[in-house]
């Protein structure tokens, strides 16, 4: 639901002040949920392909301290923002380096893991991508990645015109080449990109109002929000008019309201190079 390893006009969510901010609600409120397992042994090379603002950076770099993560992204003005935010925070085992992820500047076997959070779904060619990775990584080494499914999004009360606006986004990102339905398929994926191996877990986020602050974080400001970022690009495709994006985009913040309850599944693949 993020990342930025995807050339810049295929960013579907785009590069605004808003939306950098949307990133860190999202990588704060799901920290927990998706992070929780992702450790790194102390002296390990790690590649995080396609870092973005660094928003999830600096929380596997919090959190393993002991690993020398290199963090590269293709948005020159992500990167900035990346690296402030990791001064800011006193780490000092992240360097940052512009590149795509399909032409990355090291050599074969160079990591022992690799990291990809929110990237796959914008490449019009995920396996591509893999491959290149794949040879990244020692013989013993791990990949793992992280992916949203936005069709796994349900809630109360249902409502056939907010599912109408999230099928808009749906359709803008895959008219640019991604695939924001991209979580589902993460194991046939990896399977065809010769990992071994390859386990995936997913991992839902459910919010309701005993949960204050994963329907703040994330239905409000990482999930509601998304969708709103594509008003103008749904309605100049013809996705969409204008009272029904509204009605859809009212009942999307209305699952957010005291008996409101909101649903999405992520998926995270961990797989081997070996194989």
């Amino acid at each position: 639901m993020s990342g930025t390893g995807a050339p810049q006009d295929a960013y579907v969510h785009g590069y605004s002040g808003p939306e950098h901010q949307r990133l860190l609600d999202q990588a704060a409120t799901l920290a927990e949920l998706l992070h929780h397992d992702t450790v790194f042994p102390a002296g390990a090379d790690v590649l995080e392909a396609g870092c973005g603002v660094g928003a999830q950076t600096i929380t596997i770099a919090g959190q393993n301290p002991g690993a020398r993560i290199r963090s590269a992204d293709i948005s020159a003005l992500s990167l900035k923002a990346a690296k402030t935010r990791i001064e800011h925070a006193g780490l000092s085992n992240v360097d940052f380096l512009q590149a795509d992820i399909f032409n990355l500047p090291f050599r074969t076997q160079s990591f022992d893991h690799v990291f990809v959070c929110f990237v796959l779904e914008h490449l019009r060619d995920p396996l591509a991508a893999l491959a290149h990775l794949k040879r990244l990584l020692k013989p013993d080494g791990t990949i793992t990645a992280i992916e949203g499914d936005h069709r796994s999004a349900y809630f109360h009360p249902d409502s056939a015109a907010a599912q109408r606006t999230i099928q808009c986004l749906i359709d803008i990102q895959a008219a640019m080449g991604g695939d924001s339905l991209i979580g589902r398929r993460l194991y046939p994926l990896f399977v065809e990109a010769g990992f071994a191996d390859v386990t995936v877990s997913p991992r839902m986020v459910y919010a309701d109002a005993s949960r204050p602050l994963m329907v703040d974080g994330f239905t409000r400001k990482t999930f509601n929000a998304m969708v709103e970022g594509v008003r103008e690009e749904a309605l100049a495709r013809g996705l969409i008019d204008p009272q029904a994006w509204d009605e859809g985009i009212r009942d999307l913040h209305r699952t957010a309201e005291p008996d409101g309850v909101f649903c999405y599944t992520f998926f995270k693949v961990v797989a081997t190079a070996a194989g």
